[in-house]
């Protein structure tokens, strides 16, 4: 049976062409042009490679993310205003701009460019695009949080990696049906690519393994690749291997592995390593165990993000995000030159902030496991609920923190540069950004980072709080227009401010929550600090409620699963809003409230606004504009 998958596999192409994998850069078929997404500009940018000059740079928008070709064409997805943006490389011009579904994120294309696909983060969907009609064919839901996105050779099948759960999975592109899954373990984690072997038929997806229980550098976060047999095997057989990469190169540990290429005789497999800049250049073995070797660790610039190998000559490309630099290298990653492709974004304080924020280096990291990326993904949760010391707490996203401290679900620190605590302490393990002599925490129960004094200490400390404070909230795609809901939300909003529910005595101003820097703090008993791990509750920190669709599960030991669920079984003794009353059909217009949430802009000054903290640079889009 394997012999003739891989017979199949391998006559079905010669190789897997530039576009069939899901990237922040892709090279055209006759290997002359470069397309990069510039996320932290917002712009995109063609290439010459036969010159290595830059073409063009246009503006792209909020968080370009996924580029592909099709033909002279080049599509671009724009993450944070939900569009598919045609490039005429020829005119060096944006040409037209395709409204879709939300939070594009990747974007393959057939060979004959006629058709793209694009994997949905939020609501975890794809949508089909016409290319030269210029439209959105169909859109199908697949999964949760769909972002890796890889064609079959025979362009029948496209494989999709779950981000929160790197779980693989397979669509029949004529059906949109999910005909095949591969899940790994609870702990997989943050998969945003998925890369097809040239002849063999095996999947190969990078990733993390989030281990929850234990709270330390060398024992919580690991970077992991997990390989898929894409064949039929029986029962007993595993389809999918994990390797484990802190080990892979024996005492060497690799932050974040972000994306995957092979050489185009497929012996040779790269990864690269957004948190420690650097490169496994890999053997590939056919032993349907191994899988891989390691021939060497490849330096790199800052924060590499994508890697892409050129279809006609077998020059490697890799997008050093931070640098904002392509640099091209032979087939062992040896660097032949480097292309500047766009202005370095914001101002330099955040750009220094970025750097801190994704590294696991040194200052921030002693081992090179950890990076505040590695749990809070360009400002998102990772989903998780660790079991840390002082309890079981679900990792907060950082939407809006500038003006929703204090911090932490028990309101333990109220700045971020408090955080030097977690950089010098067991998980990070760095040596931190300030000379400061800290004060110990003596126990759970005494926050000692509200006594210590760490804004203004440093200018690395200071750019760090910057740019944690720099992530502005997006409207829900579930509101029905700017400041605008459906009948269901606007029920659920009378019942949500009413006296009957009570949900905006804690719940309220324009962030929802009524967290303040005026000591003493605001903390509220909501019948959910009933755990036996924990060592501060019963009271916490109101969490805004924005942006709450997308961001389960919910309460701090995310014990609820759904909204339904913080609204029914999870508040039975009514200390969390009066809420056992209710009627379904009323609970259901509440969470219909609360999905909607944002459906007009926060300000972004107020009363509880930070110091240390950056307005975007982009307008943020309202939901007119995203339809």
């Amino acid at each position: 049976m394997r012999l003739i998958a891989i017979l199949l596999f391998a006559t079905a192409s010669p190789a897997v062409w530039a576009g069939s994998s899901n990237s922040l850069l892709d090279v055209s078929a006759d290997g002359k042009r470069l397309l990069v997404a510039n996320t932290d500009s917002g712009t995109v940018t063609v290439v010459n490679l036969t010159d290595r000059s830059v073409q063009c740079e246009l503006p792209a928008g909020d968080h370009p993310e996924g580029t592909a070709w099709a033909g002279t064409v080049g599509l671009i997805t724009v993450y944070g205003d939900d569009r598919v943006l045609f490039l005429d490389a020829d005119a060096k011009a944006i040409t037209h701009i395709l409204p879709v579904d939300d939070e594009p994120y990747g974007i393959v294309t057939t060979k004959d460019g006629k058709t793209a696909f694009v994997s949905h983060d939020y609501p975890g969907s794809i949508s089909v695009i016409d290319v030269s009609a210029r439209k959105v064919a169909r859109t199908f839901k697949v999964g949760e949080g769909c972002r890796g996105l890889a064609l079959s050779n025979d362009e029948k099948t496209l494989y999709v990696s779950e981000f929160f759960t790197a779980k693989l999975l397979a669509v029949d592109v004529a059906t949109g049906k999910v005909t095949d899954r591969w899940a790994g373990y609870e702990s997989d984690n943050l998969a945003r690519h998925v890369v097809l072997h040239p002849t063999r038929p095996k999947a190969y997806l990078s990733h993390l393994r989030s281990n929850v229980t234990f709270f330390s550098a060398r024992s919580s976060i690991f970077p992991e690749m997990s390989i898929c047999d894409l064949w039929e095997k029986p029962a007993a057989e595993k389809r999918r291997r994990t390797i484990a990469l802190d080990t892979f190169n024996g005492v060497r540990v690799m932050a974040n592995p972000w994306e995957s290429a092979f050489s185009l005789d497929g012996k040779k497999f790269y990864t690269i390593y957004a948190g420690t800049n650097d490169a496994n250049v890999c053997g590939v073995i056919d032993d349907d165990y191994h899988e891989i070797k390691p021939l060497s660790i490849v330096p790199l610039g800052k924060n590499p993000r994508a890697i892409r190998v050129n279809p006609t000559n077998g020059e490697v490309y890799v997008y050093n995000a931070l640098d904002y630099e392509v640099t091209v290298h032979d087939g062992n990653l040896r660097k032949q030159a480097g292309v500047k492709v766009c202005t370095p974004a914001h101002t330099a304080e955040w750009r220094r902030g970025k750097e801190l924020f994704v590294t696991a280096k040194p200052p921030m990291g002693r081992t090179g496991w950890v990076s505040c990326s590695s749990c809070h993904p360009d400002g998102l949760t990772d989903a998780r609920v660790w079991q840390n010391p002082e309890g079981h707490r679900r990792t907060p996203h950082l939407f809006g923190l500038a003006h929703t401290h204090p911090l932490h679900w028990s309101a333990d620190r109220d700045e971020v540069q408090d955080f030097e605590y977690t950089v010098r302490g067991k998980l990070m393990q760095g040596r931190g950004l300030t000379n400061l002599k800290m004060k110990p925490r003596e126990s759970f129960t005494e926050f000692a980072e509200l006594d210590q004094h760490t804004a203004d200490a440093t200018p690395d400390l200071d750019a760090l709080a910057l740019y944690t404070n720099a992530f502005p909230f997006r409207l829900s795609p579930h509101a029905a227009g700017p400041g605008k809901l459906t009948p269901e939300a606007e029920r659920g909003k009378a019942l949500f401010f009413s006296k009957e529910t009570n949900c905006a005595s804690c719940h309220t101003g324009p962030y929802l929550t009524d967290s303040s820097l005026k000591k003493p703090f605001i903390r509220h008993d909501v019948g959910t600090g009933d755990h036996a791990a924990e060592k501060i509750g019963p009271m916490y920190d109101t969490p805004t409620l924005l942006g709450v669709y997308r961001q389960g599960p919910y309460l701090h030991d995310g014990r609820a699963v759904t909204l339904k669920d913080v609204l029914t079984t999870c508040n039975p003794s009514d200390k969390h809003g009066r809420t056992s009353q209710l009627k379904p059909t009323e609970v259901d217009d509440v969470v219909s409230f609360l999905k909607s949430l944002p459906y007009e802009l926060p300000p972004d000054e107020t009363p509880n606004s930070v110091k240390h903290r950056y307005t975007p640079m982009f307008p943020r889009p309202t939901v007119s504009d995203r339809r």
